[in-house]
């Protein structure tokens, strides 16, 4: 499938919306967009196209998007393919977006058409998540894996510029560019986890990239009626609903180890947030559970905001989906991962799960 500015356009809301609350800033997804479609030609691929055997490495953002002092451009996420060719010896075959969200939905994009490297539509996961290991799509779970993983950003001028490149665990690796996103002042580019396109044919989000785009398409078909009608015609593509629209009365946001987490309360509703929306509770009753889509939407705008966006005095609407609504990658079953969510947030995850 080409890709052109249309799709771009519908990618940036559609993957906003998917990112459930995280999934990065779409400023950025229509900077890098823009220069990857002004660049040259670029082809969304389906991995049924693409030998078993070709080398496919994920690109990724890592950190915490409401970060004061993050830094990121363009070149970066071309320059973290470079550093894991020049440390690993491996030449790429494909590139794949980690998840769905602002930014993530056009990870791979600029590296594809500045690297003439394949774009290939099956993301590690369908919507966005916390941890690269969430997106890992389980790779964490075969014994002896080594990860690969490069990082670039950070902001010159403040002496924050990293660039690094890390193999190991999974886990360690995955914690070291944590660490380099937070010296980088809160967010880095990645390229991580080089596999073979078999592995991905049976562990990844296949199609997650134009399931954004059908979403946001739709967005834009409501759109043009009004705001109501944009977050209506979205809930009806996904199978979800409105949970609660009113003013924001409670907000919190603590940006901590490369993360936000936080909580939000509209009308009694409380949802908690790990980047991305955790947990949607009304009067103490769970109604939605991560890896389920939550998601904000401005009241007035009708566009949706991510949690690195929201305010205390807003007026938003809350959107929520069940999770075989959505398209997920195999990191999204692995319940030890999900466990990891229950002491960031105070509040349990897979008992609902």
């Amino acid at each position: 499938m080409k890709l052109n500015k249309e799709m771009l356009k519908y990618a940036l809301v559609g993957g906003t919306i998917l990112g459930g609350g995280g999934g990065g800033s779409s400023e950025l997804g229509s900077a890098s967009g823009n220069i990857a479609l002004d660049y040259g030609d670029l082809n969304l691929m389906d991995i049924s196209e693409i030998d078993d055997d070709v080398l496919i490495v994920t690109a990724s953002s890592v950190g915490a998007p409401a970060a004061a002092d993050k830094f990121l451009k363009p070149r970066d996420y071309v320059r973290t393919v470079e550093i894991l060719e020049e440390n690993t010896g491996l030449k790429v075959g494909g590139i794949i977006t980690n998840e769905n969200g602002g930014a993530a939905t056009i990870n791979g994009w600029i590296q594809s058409a500045i690297l003439n490297i394949p774009l290939i539509d099956a993301p590690c996961n369908g919507r966005a998540h916390p941890t690269g290991t969430m997106g890992g799509m389980g790779l964490n779970n075969i014994p002896g894996f080594i990860s690969y993983q490069a990082y670039a950003g950070g902001n010159p001028e403040l002496k924050n510029r990293v660039e690094g490149f890390i193999s190991g665990d999974i886990f360690k690796a995955s914690a070291v560019v944590r660490q380099g996103a937070v010296h980088a002042g809160g967010l880095v580019a990645v390229a991580r986890n080089v596999v073979k396109a078999k592995y991905i044919k049976e562990n990844g989000a296949i199609n997650g990239v134009s399931h954004a785009i059908e979403t946001g398409k739709k967005f834009y078909e409501g759109l043009a009626t009004s705001p109501a009608e944009a977050i209506k015609s979205v809930v009806d593509f996904l199978n979800g609903e409105v949970v609660v629209e009113g003013l924001v009365s409670e907000f919190e946001l603590v940006t901590k180890g490369g993360f936000d987490v936080g909580k939000v309360i509209v009308d009694g509703v409380e949802m908690t947030f790990w980047n991305e929306y955790m947990t949607l509770e009304n009067k103490d009753k769970r109604l939605y559970t991560f890896p389920d889509l939550i998601m904000s939407f401005d009241e007035e705008s009708g566009k949706p905001i991510t949690t690195a966006d929201i305010k205390k005095g807003m007026n938003i609407v809350i959107i929520a989906t069940k999770k075989n609504n959505i398209k997920l990658g195999a990191g999204m079953h692995d319940l030890n991962l999900l466990k990891e969510i229950e002491p960031i947030v105070n509040k349990e995850i897979v008992k609902y799960v």
